[in-house]
């Protein structure tokens, strides 16, 4: 079984693109019996680092990548992105270097608009709100050619609104959207949970092409032990706000998926017993 190792080092590198250190998070702080979200979580990736993060239902997960995304405020901690502390930077002033993609697939996109008003918008991500793209021939040839390789047909569709879409349609086209500025961090936040086998199949493979080619450095949440053991070189457990374990390279290559439940069931056991 794969060992366990401390929380926070960077795999791959000695200065670490993304830098957790301390996060500290309670809702409804002032309530009895209120329990951190975050409590005290240390975690660094390296560049190109793919981290996949696992945990029961109010481990912290989504948590997490809201505090690194900017949704509010720590209570306690810091987050240093490229060796740069953000850690009071705006959620919106941080969009230009970390963008997501969510669990929904109806928020990553705006439905009003055609398909390539959406691509032009993710286009301009963390450029001055002035700017504007023209959508010429050339641009529209772009688009086409990153929608072809998801094989949904979104290519001969660009004028179309993105409302007339489907589920996974959309939630494609977010993931393009996402990764169009070539962002520094990439976090997807369960975000083929939604949808049918087949689209969420579609879905993850192009999330694994779109991040290998581009070598970017991403954070996903999942429910999915098989996604979790398959996909990306860290595995990160969480629970009660915390990182449990965290394994990388051939560890996590050896993984199986009655590991994980065990590992599951030892945790567990700690909790409980205090350690």
């Amino acid at each position: 079984m794969a060992a366990e190792v401390s929380a926070g080092t960077a795999k791959g590198g000695d200065t670490p693109l993304l830098a957790l250190r301390g996060l500290r998070k309670t809702f409804g702080g002032g309530l009895p019996g209120a329990r951190p979200a975050l409590d005290g979580v240390d975690l660094s990736l390296a560049p190109g680092d793919f981290a996949v993060i696992i945990g029961s239902n109010g481990a912290g997960k989504s948590t997490l990548l809201n505090s690194i995304a900017g949704t509010f405020a720590l209570d306690a901690g810091t987050i240093a992105l490229s060796g740069r502390d953000i850690t009071r930077l705006a959620g919106h002033r941080r969009a230009g270097m970390i963008t997501r993609v969510f669990q929904d697939p109806m928020i990553g996109t705006a439905a009003a608009m055609t398909i390539e008003e959406n691509l032009a918008l993710a286009e301009r991500r963390g450029q001055p709100r002035r700017l504007r793209l023209a959508l010429d021939r050339r641009r529209r040839d772009s688009y086409r050619d990153r929608l072809r390789p998801l094989a949904l047909g979104l290519e001969d569709r660009l004028t179309t609104p993105v409302a007339l879409l489907s589920g996974g349609q959309r939630q494609a086209l977010s993931l393009i959207m996402a990764v169009m500025s070539r962002p520094a961090l990439l976090l997807l936040d369960e975000h083929t949970a939604a949808l049918d086998p087949r689209t969420a199949e579609i879905v993850m493979e192009a999330t694994l092409r779109v991040v290998a080619e581009q070598g970017l450095t991403a954070l996903m949440v999942t429910h999915n032990m098989r996604q979790a053991i398959e996909t990306g070189n860290r595995l990160v457990m969480m629970d009660a706000g915390r990182i449990r374990l965290d394994i990388a390279g051939p560890e996590k290559s050896a993984l199986t998926a009655a590991d994980l439940v065990e590992k599951f069931r030892i945790d567990n056991d700690r909790m409980l017993l205090g350690s």
